[in-house]
């Protein structure tokens, strides 16, 4: 028997039948615990290194003291995603006239994409306004105003006028993919490509649902995440970190599978 499943068996047989639940109730608290020390890392980071984007696809670029949602830390790192890199490399070198970034948070991606493709539109979508306004912000910060416009729903039907472009969709919408990424209702998606995270932690089935969708319309690349992350060039106050905090650093609270499904259009 495996030590983790050692300690779950002796939880499991101390714990009465009535209060078995109390399993996830530790299992939520030791995730929280993390977030808090996550948290704590992050302060570490800032005061050796400032906000700059340590590595990664948006190296140096300046950032947030804080994300609107989510992990902070591993976006200052420049590990956040780290198998979609580079993928993040060729969408780069592409030629997109517009990028629509729905889902986009403060603008990791937006400003991210926007910093290093300066002939290109960014189109930015998120409900959250406290989200909206944090990506105005990170672009003034980085000089990129001019290539970013902020939106908060986004509507489907926005396609239409674009459908003769060359143009990403680059989308992260906690479950709602299937929803808003529908060829059915909306046609013009044939000739867009598209990254899409593919959150099968929160509706199982919903990789197989889209990559089905999108076959006839798309070359198809599934990306998988097992978690680990690569840091180029460790500096000393991380090495000085516990084992534990050094992986915590680069921890970025997924509670399930998330792949990433990158479409390109066979139409465009």
């Amino acid at each position: 028997m495996s030590f983790q499943k050692s300690i779950k068996h002796s939880l499991v047989n101390y714990l009465s039948e009535d209060s078995k639940n109390e399993i996830n109730q530790l299992n939520d608290s030791l995730r929280l615990l993390c977030k808090w020390r996550s948290l704590l890392i992050t302060n570490t980071y800032i005061q050796n290194c400032g906000v700059g984007i340590f590595q990664g696809p948006f190296k140096d670029m300046q950032f947030l003291n804080q994300s609107s949602e989510g992990c902070h830390m591993a976006k200052l790192f420049g590990t956040y995603e780290q198998p979609l890199h580079k993928y993040i490399e060729e969408i780069i070198s592409t030629k997109y006239e517009t990028i629509f970034n729905i889902g986009s948070a403060e603008g990791y991606y937006s400003v991210g994409l926007a910093v290093r493709m300066q002939t290109t539109k960014i189109l930015s979508f998120d409900i959250n306004v406290a989200a909206q306004k944090a990506c105005i912000e990170l672009a003034k910060k980085n000089n990129v105003s001019k290539s970013i416009e902020v939106f908060g729903e986004f509507h489907p039907q926005l396609l239409n006028s674009h459908e003769n472009e060359k143009c990403l969709i680059l989308c992260d919408v906690e479950g709602e993919e299937n929803r808003l990424l529908d060829v059915a209702n909306y046609p013009a998606l044939i000739k867009f490509d598209i990254l899409v995270e593919s959150h099968d932690c929160f509706k199982p089935g919903m990789t197989k649902e889209l990559v089905e969708r999108f076959s006839p319309s798309h070359q198809i690349i599934v990306i998988n995440d097992n978690g680990q992350r690569q840091i180029d060039l460790q500096p000393e106050w991380f090495l000085q970190l516990s084992h534990l905090d050094q992986l915590l650093a680069v921890w970025e609270w997924r509670s399930g599978p998330t792949p990433w499904i990158f479409m390109k259009s066979l139409h465009n």
